[in-house]
């Protein structure tokens, strides 16, 4: 069943290393600080604390031992399993083909921004339509998109031990570094401690159902939850890499990084707002139109926000790695053909696609799909219907076709499963209906039946 790959991870640090940069990514740096500061600040934080313990342990768990057992992508690894259920592997690798391209969108935005910085026209940036004027222009944004799927895709040229290995073990202990210097920074500025306070107190006045499914939604976008990405890379982990140690691992990486994003962008708004909290709603604006103003604000704010941005292109770039390489790893399962030729096509890909809803902010901005524009559109189709999909499949299929005893069976080549018990529990009854619970409040969010 076991295929090998021709290049995997040298070191059971660069698995570590490489899985984490795929999950901490714009998720990290922006989604998580705004939901936690809509959704109650310290009691979001608990929920999801909770939930990351324990629903993301599963899954994460599930899909590298998928990976890991058949050493293949998510469109091999579920047809190697069970041939009748190869249609899994199918849904999974349309997410990271369609999620790609309008992350390196993103991606390019961020570019912008570090050059902006760079060049010393911060105060250009705090102008309230400096962002969108940007963003609705047809060439600019797209040369910074260009650059970032460049830089993407040569490092995925490399490989996995000399590109994505390598270029993690210098990114993400940088990345920390980065981010403690901004935290640092944020919570010692008057006005801060309120921010502080909002954000690490739980307040079980704010908990409610919405908390839990918005908690829920963003541990599938923090964790690279349903994308193809952890089969991927389980598929490149060393037979000796231990599964539920490197899930912890992962874990506690990518939490850390997701909680000090927030204990730096939610202090710093309270000490630019004077507490006004609808400030952090704004989702990307809150990154590109609302901290320019705050590190405008800031004494020595520009070199702040050089490190920023700096910080959010490496986590921006990780991620983008991962999505690439699931991408690659997909096709060269499916079609045989050589990694550098499949490489080449995949940037293409990506660079007209991405191209296309880049211009859906200027030029193409009529066009609406369901009322969505473009990046909203790939965005929902991708994070709210097909993922939510994909674990769902997974977790029945494991739960009851494959059996739990399969992926506890790989586990345990490596070390004792101490949680098998709570794992079987989990992956057949909990994580399926809080994933149907997820895809049912997206849908009705998406069409105006609730309010998030």
């Amino acid at each position: 069943m076991k295929q090998h790959k021709q290049s995997g991870f040298t070191s059971k640090l660069g698995f570590i290393l490489a899985t984490a940069g795929s999950a901490v990514g714009l998720g990290n740096l922006w989604r998580f600080p705004y939901l936690a500061a809509k959704h109650g600040g310290g009691i979001f934080l608990l929920v999801y604390l909770i939930i990351a313990v324990s629903f993301g342990f599963t899954l994460m768990v599930t899909e590298l031992a998928i990976g890991k057992k058949t050493g293949l992508s998510a469109m091999g690894a579920y047809k190697a399993l069970d041939h009748r259920f190869g249609w899994i592997g199918v849904l999974t690798s349309a997410v990271p083909l369609l999620i790609l391209p309008y992350y390196s969108l993103i991606g390019g935005w961020v570019c912008k921004y570090a050059a902006v910085f760079l060049s010393g026209q911060m105060e250009a940036a705090t102008s309230d339509s400096y962002f969108n004027a940007y963003i609705s222009s047809p060439a600019a944004p797209i040369l910074f998109f260009v650059f970032f799927v460049l830089c993407t895709t040569a490092i995925v040229f490399l490989g996995v031990d000399k590109g994505i290995e390598k270029a993690s073990k210098i990114m993400m202990p940088l990345l920390v570094v980065l981010t403690l210097i901004i935290c640092i920074f944020t919570v010692t500025r008057p006005g801060a401690l309120e921010g502080v306070i909002y954000y690490l107190k739980p307040d079980f006045s704010h908990f409610s159902i919405t908390t839990v499914l918005a908690a829920l939604g963003q541990l599938f976008y923090s964790m690279s939850l349903a994308m193809g990405i952890l089969i991927t890379y389980g598929s490149y982990m060393q037979k000796e890499t231990d599964i539920v140690s490197a899930t912890h691992q992962v874990e506690v990486f990518d939490t850390a990084i997701a909680f000090m994003a927030g204990l730096m962008i939610i202090p710093s708004v309270f000490v630019y707002s004077g507490g006004d909290q609808s400030q952090l709603g704004q989702g990307p604006g809150l990154m590109f139109v609302t901290l320019p103003k705050v590190f405008n604000e800031m004494t020595g704010g520009r070199f702040i926000g050089i490190i920023f941005f700096i910080l959010v292109f490496f986590a921006a770039l990780t991620s983008a790695i991962a999505l690439m390489e699931a991408c690659v790893s997909i096709l060269q399962d499916r079609l045989k053909a050589s990694r550098k030729a499949i490489i080449v096509a995949v940037a293409v890909f990506v660079l007209l696609l991405g191209s296309l809803v880049s211009l859906g902010f200027g030029p193409l901005d009529m066009i609406r799909i369901f009322g969505f524009g473009l990046l909203d559109f790939f965005d929902f189709i991708s994070n709210s219907i097909l993922m939510p999909i994909v674990a769902i499949s997974t977790c029945i299929f494991v739960g009851f076709v494959i059996k739990p005893k399969t992926i506890i069976e790989e586990v345990e080549k490596t070390g004792e499963f101490k949680q098998k018990g709570f794992y079987s529990l989990m992956v057949k009854y909990v994580a399926p209906i809080l994933i149907i619970a997820i895809l049912v409040f997206s849908l009705f969010s998406a069409f105006g039946f609730i309010r998030v």
